[in-house]
């Protein structure tokens, strides 16, 4: 194939790289700002679709996000591209202090209580109970699915557990940070986006005007 890379990565470098992309997040996040002003949209609708990506990023639906953001934009009349790239708000570096906040806001506007793992923690028993609680829940999908095709018995506890502990009070808690982090995103973005296309247009008038006018030689 033609676009087929010449030097195929090994399992550990992919997942290296998307835990640490080639010159650090600073750098990426540099590349998709950059391409999302870039966008042949106005800034409004552009900073609504960042609206829908940064929101998305603040819900439970891992594996969703382009999904789910691209419905919120496409109901807002956002730029749908726009929003694909603010989901990556959410990234490796920033999916547990969302998680977290997301869980703690919830179970308190659920009147709730986080479990003892998580509310006697230590240094770096947040990230573990949370990953721990979602990996649990894909392995309990997997084995039902497969329990389909064989002999073994589904087991709906762990999931209603994870359901009731995890899943509902992140996709409760997570409303309101979500929506004060994308209304920011989006008015920071729209002088922002409109600055950077006046200029834009400017200097492609000013090249225009070159060619049309050149300078006389001799």
């Amino acid at each position: 194939m033609v676009f087929r890379r010449r030097d195929r990565r090994p399992l550990w470098r992919v997942l290296l790289e998307f835990l640490w992309p080639r010159g650090g997040w600073g750098r990426a996040a540099q590349y998709v700002r950059h391409r999302v002003r870039r966008l042949p949209d106005t800034p409004e609708k552009i900073s609504r679709g960042i609206w829908a990506g940064v929101f998305t990023s603040f819900t439970p639906f891992y594996g969703l996000h382009f999904i789910v953001a691209a419905a919120i934009a496409t109901v807002m009349r956002g730029n749908i591209l726009a929003s694909l790239m603010a989901t990556f708000f959410g990234n490796p570096l920033t999916y547990i202090p969302i998680a977290y906040v997301a869980l703690t806001t919830g179970h308190w506007l659920l009147g709730t209580r986080l479990d003892r793992a998580l509310i006697d923690v230590r240094p770096g028993e947040p990230a573990c109970y949370i990953t721990c609680q979602f990996q649990n829940a894909f392995d309990d999908l997997w084995h039902n699915f497969v329990s389909i095709f064989t002999d073994d018995r589904m087991d709906w506890r762990g999931l209603t557990q994870f359901y009731d502990e995890v899943f509902y009070p992140y996709l409760v808690g997570g409303v309101l940070p979500g929506i004060l982090c994308a209304s920011v995103s989006y008015y920071l973005s729209v002088p922002l986006i409109r600055a950077y296309q006046n200029r834009r247009r400017k200097q492609l008038r000013e090249k225009l005007s070159q060619l049309q006018n050149p300078p006389d030689e001799g």
